[in-house]
């Protein structure tokens, strides 16, 4: 029987400790590179910063239109390649490369009804892994407090299904520290969700129950939890999971998610409001746009950029600037008008158009107000 004391690598990941600054960094080496071979897929000429297509909503616009997929439904060979990939990453995904999870999660809801665009997506997912081929993940010493960040995206899957995310890591008790993630969540809700609101407390459930076998993991190996903190984003579902609020409509949420008001009533969980712009999870409720996934990456995997506390990770989670549409504004040329006093004319104003009008209502409250007060005196 051999010793191996060094333990550089287990089920496939590749460890790198450092003992001095207390880190533990781990990878896949490689992996990405003999699943492209597998597949042979080439590498693409533009690098690809997002893992899924980004259509930019119609900033503005009353009503947002869903997009019909009208192309032809895949093969037999189609299918079984999309369940090649899927299968491959999964598991890279889950242990190393956060970022993949969302794309790979929306892209195994399309084994049964993908259509042509999918294989399209299947391409642009394969290019985002030979873009970004060998990724790293950091973990710091830390209390190894249990730490859940949820969120919800409403109606954003087929058949008016919402999708739940969740972030979970081990951080400590007072909440600073940002290490990698243990476990992430995004999946669709089975039941359709009558409300936002509704979807968030689905995703609270969602990540509460799968939170409970960690802890109690972490129970058995000697750290002992405090109530886990768990975040959302939105004041109504933190107000309904701690019963600060009479509830009237929202009496027809799913009665399973009513578990949790339980688990938080008996401390087992402490469920706090949070902005959204410090909500890890929100990156795997839907998709982004390849600017936000470069600008964030950095928090979720390792690189020189990566921020070690809360606070930088506010800096880049912080909302920026609104990205324009690519399609331009159509601009109405009209012909120049021949009429130069109505061009130059200034528009009418409140003050001008009917401030005369309410002169002489004026005058006769005023000669109103006068005859009352010879009266009375």
């Amino acid at each position: 029987m051999k010793s191996y004391w060094k333990g550089e690598r287990y089920i496939g990941i590749d460890l790198k400790w450092d003992y001095e600054k207390r880190t533990l960094q781990t990878s896949m080496d490689g992996y990405v590179k003999k699943a492209l071979l597998q597949f042979q897929h080439d590498i693409p000429k533009q690098h690809h910063h997002a893992p899924s297509k980004y259509h930019l909503p119609k900033y503005g616009a009353k009503q947002q239109m869903t997009k019909l997929d009208t192309t032809e439904p895949m093969t037999p060979a189609q299918k079984k390649l999309l369940q090649q990939v899927a299968g491959k990453f999964l598991y890279y995904a889950r242990s190393i490369d956060d970022t993949m999870m969302h794309a790979l999660k929306d892209l195994a809801t399309a084994v049964n009804s993908g259509t042509q665009a999918t294989v399209e997506t299947i391409t642009y997912f394969l290019n985002y892994c030979a873009s970004n081929p060998n990724a790293t993940k950091l973990y710091r010493a830390s209390d190894m407090i249990l730490t859940t960040d949820s969120d919800a995206a409403y109606l954003v899957a087929r058949m008016a299904r919402s999708r739940a995310g969740g972030f979970h890591y081990l951080g400590n008790k007072d909440r600073k520290l940002i290490d990698g993630s243990i476990a992430i969540i995004a999946k669709i809700i089975k039941a359709v969700m009558s409300s936002a609101a509704e979807a968030e407390v689905g995703a609270l459930y969602i990540n509460a129950k799968h939170a409970v076998p960690i802890r109690t993991t972490l129970h058995e190996l000697g750290h002992i939890q405090p109530p886990t903190p768990l975040k959302t984003d939105d004041m109504t579902a933190n107000s309904i999971m701690n019963n600060t609020v009479k509830q009237n409509r929202s009496k027809a949420i799913d009665m399973r998610f009513y578990w949790l008001r339980d688990q938080v009533e008996q401390g087992q969980f402490n469920v706090f409001w949070a902005p959204g712009a410090v909500n890890l999870a929100d990156y795997f409720t839907k998709h982004h746009s390849p600017a936000h996934h470069k600008r964030v990456r950095p928090i979720y995997l390792q690189t020189p950029d990566s921020p070690a506390d809360l606070q930088g990770c506010i800096k880049l989670l912080g909302a920026p600037k609104r990205e324009q549409s690519i399609v331009p504004k159509r601009t109405q040329h009209r012909p120049p008008s021949t009429d130069h006093t109505i061009s130059t004319a200034r528009k009418p104003t409140f003050k001008s158009t009917y401030l005369p009008l309410l002169k002489p209502i004026e005058t006769s409250i005023q000669a109103l107000t006068k005859s009352i007060s010879r009266l009375l005196s």
